[in-house]
């Protein structure tokens, strides 16, 4: 019987799952340690890094933390570090309130919340955001089909210079040449981060708030993408070969939606 990757990984996301690191991990004077894991607490997408006890340097005191409404469905980024899935008590680290969680199981170990920190290493590298997925990656291919962006009937982009970016678990995103919007494009001051692209510029276009987004600085590892504009599918419509693409669905547009208006 045949199974379809994205089930068998989907199913597996209902349980607390780690993978061991050999990278030195290092946050501000308080972490130390060469025996990290990747967590995914359940029904968490993205992970987290934990250490043994033992290698914080900092003092580990239990932590009085007010946790968020219960939270159902997919916990994406957006959802905050104190909303937990696997049993453990939250922990202050070196005066950080709530900058842990010790866990139960794997025994032994505080799971970081990465924003508590002024800065994180991996060995002598440092690391903004979460950690990098070692079971995801990102795809950048140059096509010549048509694509279409519109809203309302309006259209906003069009090109047959696109760029489609493939990452593991998301929607594919199309990234248009500027010249190739139509409109007035002017920047906002939103920014956000991505561990695989790098800091993400936002625009607005002709009174749409944020509608776009680009990366002017990507990291090295994608230099496909700099300074292109891709779309929010979860708020426009895309167009590929003239076929209208349905709209994204799931815990992350919901949570777009609500963020966002158009």
């Amino acid at each position: 019987m045949s199974t379809r990757m994205r089930d068998v990984m989907t199913t597996a996301s209902s349980e607390l799952r780690f993978e061991p690191i050999e990278k030195r991990i290092r946050a501000d004077d308080a972490v130390d340690s060469t025996r990290a894991l990747l967590v995914w607490e359940p029904r968490r997408v993205v992970p987290s890094y934990a250490v043994p006890e033992a290698d914080i340097t900092a003092e580990v005191t239990s932590a009085s933390v007010r946790v968020p409404d219960d939270v159902a469905g997919v916990l994406h980024p957006g959802i905050p570090f104190a909303v937990h899935s696997a049993p453990g008590e939250p922990v202050t680290i070196g005066g950080r309130v709530g900058a842990g969680f010790r866990l139960t199981d794997p025994a032994g170990y505080v799971e970081l919340d990465s924003s508590a920190f002024d800065a994180i290493y991996e060995e002598d590298e440092r690391v903004y955001g979460h950690p990098r997925d070692p079971f995801s990656r990102v795809d950048v291919r140059r096509t010549s089909r048509p694509v279409r962006i519109e809203l309302d009937g309006v259209v906003l982009a069009a090109s047959t210079n696109a760029r489609m970016l493939f990452e593991t678990g998301i929607h594919t995103r199309f990234y248009l040449p500027k010249e190739d919007v139509r409109g007035s494009l002017a920047p906002s001051a939103r920014r956000s981060y991505c561990p695989y692209k790098g800091e993400a510029s936002y625009w607005s276009l002709d009174g749409r708030e944020d509608v776009a987004w680009s990366y002017e600085q990507p990291l090295p590892d994608l230099p496909q993408v700099t300074g292109l504009i891709a779309f929010w599918d979860e708020r426009v419509d895309v167009f590929l070969d003239g076929e209208r693409r349905p709209r994204p669905g799931g815990a992350i547009a919901a949570a777009l939606r609500d963020e966002f208006t158009v």
